[in-house]
């Protein structure tokens, strides 16, 4: 038998629905109602049956909402199969549900997830997932350990604040034509400069904001998609790669482990980068985006400024770069708009935004310094 890469799952699942609730202040409601909400627009937007569905995979939430047994609960549903993630970013979740249906556990899964964090209140001032040394010393926000890697970065490359400012810039440009986008004023490179640091180097446009808001995905066995849609979006590959070492990690701020799963994703989807038509990455600060437009190979060390200037990337560039905005413009939601977008990009429903006839998606995310993931998305089963 001949062993495929790992995370090869290609022609085995795809997504057949994405869909969304409004994004930014959403009151008056619990984040356990907006997730099912997502859910129950999606199903109707694309007529599938709640009674299809036997597969349930949330999502934790601000205020210990997300649990999939209270989302079934209030949707009505009885699935063969529930879960829940303390941390989705749809990546880890879109994973699980692609092993639930190999595995015959389900075949039909929805992916949900909803938040209320901005109602709430949310203000972050807890640890960001768990008490470290870094929580005594204010770092309870990811705003602070990503100024300390991009210090690290400058210190290795001579990157700029310029050269960061150009990736908010850029997202900013595509949020404009994103309806659902809670930024959509013009940022220009000077705007960007003159606004007032929020943590020192970053500035208010580098990182996301907090927003209320659901999404959902409706996941299945390829062979069931002509049930659901004639425009399926199949996922070609998957990959993971843990840092949970964390400070005993060499170089942490800089996350090298994040470079394993670049190794494994592009043999696991039978793809090279150069076949990436959209490439989304999850960007709760804009640091994030830098550090992976590095790690997966797109540009080189340093060279985010250059890639950006020259065109290479971003808006108006050759390689489209989260064309929803992103966390910093269009909403927080923890990369799950992300995923809904390529789906759209892929199936040619982004409206003004949309691409000219892309095949191939890439989806990039992290839990800050923990965990990392990737998933190559096609309208083309292998």
């Amino acid at each position: 038998m001949t062993s495929q890469p790992r995370g090869a799952i290609r022609g085995r699942s795809a997504i057949v629905a994405a869909g969304n609730t409004e994004q930014g202040t959403v009151p008056g409601i619990s984040a356990d109602e907006i997730a099912v909400e997502a859910l129950r627009r999606t199903l109707a937007e694309h007529g599938i049956a709640k009674s299809e569905v036997d597969g349930l995979i949330t999502c934790k939430s601000y205020g210990g909402f997300g649990i999939d047994t209270e989302i079934g609960r209030l949707a009505g549903l009885n699935p063969e199969y529930s879960a829940t993630l303390d941390y989705g970013t749809c990546n880890f979740s879109l994973h699980l549900a692609c092993a639930v249906i190999d595995a015959g556990l389900a075949t039909t899964v929805a992916i949900v997830y909803g938040t209320n964090q901005r109602s709430a209140g949310n203000r972050f001032g807890h640890p960001l997932g768990r008490q470290d040394e870094a929580s005594v010393y204010g770092f309870l926000n990811v705003a602070g350990p990503a100024g300390m890697a991009f210090r690290r970065h400058q210190h290795l490359y001579g990157t700029t604040e310029e050269d960061l400012g150009r990736i908010a810039v850029s997202q900013r440009r595509y949020a404009r034509d994103n309806p659902l986008a809670v930024f959509r004023e013009p940022l220009t490179l000077d705007d960007y400069l003159a606004q007032p640091y929020l943590v020192e180097p970053l500035r208010r446009s580098d990182l996301c904001m907090i927003s209320d808001g659901g999404a959902c995905l409706i996941v299945t066995r390829a062979d069931r998609v002509d049930d659901f849609t004639d425009k399926p979006v199949h996922v070609m590959g998957i990959a993971q790669q843990s840092g949970l070492r964390d400070r005993q990690n060499a170089d942490q701020w800089m996350r090298p482990w994040i470079e394993r799963v670049a190794e494994r994703i592009y043999p696991a989807a039978g793809i090279d980068r150069e076949d990436v038509d959209a490439l989304y990455i999850q960007d709760p600060t804009s640091v994030w985006v830098l550090q992976m437009l590095e790690m997966y190979g797109f540009v080189p060390p340093g060279g985010v400024g250059e890639a950006f200037r020259d065109g290479a990337v971003g808006f108006g560039g050759k390689l489209p770069l989260n064309t929803n905005g992103g966390q910093l413009s269009e909403a927080y939601m923890w990369g799950f708009l992300h995923l809904c977008e390529a789906v759209r990009q892929l199936r040619g429903e982004a409206g003004g935004r949309q691409l000219d006839g892309p095949r191939t998606a890439q989806y990039c995310s992290t839990f800050g310094f923990m965990k990392a993931a990737s998933t190559i998305l096609s309208v083309d089963r292998s």
